[in-house]
């Protein structure tokens, strides 16, 4: 049996080569532009997104293809896409091609980027990236116009939508923003107001405008938490182990601040963003009610923070520093036993290296892998975790002219040619 197996392997690395006779049956033959117009969109529907690209220039009947409802239907009927991540840079500006990472084919990616975007920033209004659901990604401009724009990364097609009223913004801090999508339409979920007392907002693109805001009751993680005081609004300054005074409101990039993640459980939509202080939300937008978890750490330590969704599920990434060594870890909280337990861990080896830079993490999560993003004065570098296996590759940099492009945070959305705004 060994020899036959032996054997087996041998005869598949030989090439095989024709006789020199050997002609093909031209009757044999079939040209793909021979073929049924709903056939030839049904199998080029099925090729990665990245092909999209690609076979729009290969001729006009093909290129007529990527614009035809039918195939956008077909498209629509894949069950799922391999992520891409939406990479961000430091200035978050979009004048040149943006990059993306392509998990399928695990490489980068520029995009043709919505001319509509880049007109604004020659108006001189800038946008940022601030949620990401399915085939979309939206994007948040400067305040204090604060006004929002979704857009398909990959076609490029973009819309500004309606505007929200003044006076709330300007009554009511914004805490979380975070997006829902299906094929046939997208809501844009914002959470407004104090731990004491928050809302929610949401636009909904099957009416085209904003619904009447809703009001959050809240509600304690535990009996323990009802005489606990939220210390959200009230910073609280304490000396680091090498003499820094930190605070312990939480520091975040204009794309980051408002991050949000949206999940679906047991019939009912869940939202959850980081409160000032550091601890996770989590608002019920089914039974319109919220509640803060119990925190992972003691206030007076000093941590980067980040959650993510994967498969369904909330995971919190925490990096810190602890016997003169640096540990990421990923955690999550059974609802069951009310407590934090810990999901996967970076090698020590792979971690150390961080110790003492004061390095910020930003994550994006999609399937059972989160995109790890970690950055300082002195490092910059990105992370694959994979949840199932607890295994940490890291992303090679994105080079350009020779010299490697820095990104802050990126965004996971699925490469969707059918997702309409």
């Amino acid at each position: 049996m060994e020899a036959a197996v032996h054997y087996g392997a041998s005869e598949r690395n030989k090439k095989r080569k024709l006789p020199a006779d050997y002609q093909i049956n031209e009757s044999l033959r079939f040209p793909l532009d021979e073929l049924n117009q709903d056939v030839l969109e049904q199998v080029l529907s099925w090729l990665p997104a990245s092909n999209f690209f690609r076979y729009t220039s290969v001729c006009k009947r093909w290129k007529s293809v990527g614009n035809s409802a039918t195939f956008k239907l077909a498209c629509s009927q894949i069950p799922s896409r391999e992520p891409w991540y939406f990479m961000v840079d430091s200035q978050a500006q979009f004048k040149n091609q943006p990059i993306v990472f392509d998990t399928a084919e695990n490489n980068w990616k520029k995009l043709n980027f919505p001319l509509p975007l880049l007109q604004e920033e020659q108006r001189g209004r800038s946008f940022v990236p601030v949620a990401a659901s399915g085939g979309l990604l939206c994007f948040l401009s400067s305040p204090p116009a604060d006004e929002f724009i979704i857009c398909n990364p990959l076609t490029g097609a973009c819309k500004e939508i309606v505007s929200l009223n003044p006076e709330l913004k300007k009554s009511k801090i914004l805490r979380g923003i975070g997006m829902i999508s299906s094929p046939e339409s997208y809501s844009l979920v914002l959470v407004f107001g104090d731990l004491s007392e928050l809302s929610i907002k949401v636009y909904n693109s099957s009416i085209q405008q904003w619904e009447e805001e809703t009001m959050l009751k809240r509600k304690h993680a535990s009996p323990a938490d009802e005489t606990e005081e939220s210390e959200d609004d009230h910073a609280v300054y304490f000396l680091s182990k090498c003499g820094n005074v930190v605070s312990t409101n939480l520091q975040r990039s204009p794309c980051k601040q408002y991050s949000s993640v949206i999940t679906q459980k047991n019939g009912e939509k869940l939202m959850y963003f980081l409160s000032s202080s550091g601890t996770i939300v989590a608002c019920n937008l089914t039974n319109k009610c919220f509640c803060e978890y119990p925190r992972l750490l003691p206030v007076y330590h000093e941590y980067s923070i980040d959650l993510v969704e994967c498969g369904g599920d909330v995971y919190v990434v925490l990096l810190l520093e602890f016997l003169e060594s640096a540990s990421l870890r990923v955690w999550r909280f059974d609802e069951k036993d009310q407590s934090w337990h810990q999901i996967a861990a970076m090698p020590p080896a792979m971690s150390h290296g961080f110790y003492g830079k004061r390095v910020d993490i930003n994550c994006a999560g999609a399937g059972q892998q989160i995109l790890v993003c970690l950055n300082s004065a002195e490092v910059c570098s990105y992370f694959l975790c994979h949840l199932m296996v607890n295994e940490w590759i890291e992303v090679p940099k994105y080079h350009i002219n020779g010299d490697a492009k820095d990104f802050i945070c990126a965004f996971t959305f699925e490469p969707r040619i059918e997702a309409s705004v």
